[in-house]
């Protein structure tokens, strides 16, 4: 069974950081994209990034490139969002799911949402200013 587990989300100020961790169990992540999302109250759900378990490389979307990064840790089945200087913005659940290895790059809006089929339950993340 496909399981991924987020954590680490919690209250920050403005201007810090948080690492979130995305742990899956139940495939090999190898074989396997994880991307980020995140839903703000009262706000459609939408991409932050993604990571390619095969590559290795991340894609990050225009609004967080340069202050959030995407790694991962094959050996223990963990993705990480690591996020820096937040802002208010940043103020969301945020969720990791699975997709096919080649879904990061492949996949276009409506489909790419659609090529994620396990999700996580979300984790908050709330940046006070």
């Amino acid at each position: 069974e496909v399981q991924l587990v987020e954590s680490g989300g919690g209250l920050v100020q403005a201007g810090e950081s948080l690492r979130l961790s995305c742990a899956a169990s139940g495939f090999t992540f190898d074989d396997y994209a994880i991307g980020w999302f995140r839903q703000a109250p009262g706000k459609e759900r939408e991409r932050v990034g993604c990571i390619s378990g095969s590559e290795g490389s991340a894609y990050y979307v225009d609004s967080v490139k340069g202050r959030f990064t995407i790694s991962s840790d094959n050996a223990k089945n963990t993705v990480y969002l690591q996020m820096y200087r937040l802002q208010t913005e940043d103020t969301a659940v945020y969720y990791c799911a699975s997709a096919e290895s080649s879904a990061c790059t492949y996949y276009t809006g409506p489909y790419y949402y659609e090529a994620f089929g396990s999700w996580g339950q979300g984790t908050q993340v709330t940046v006070s200013s």
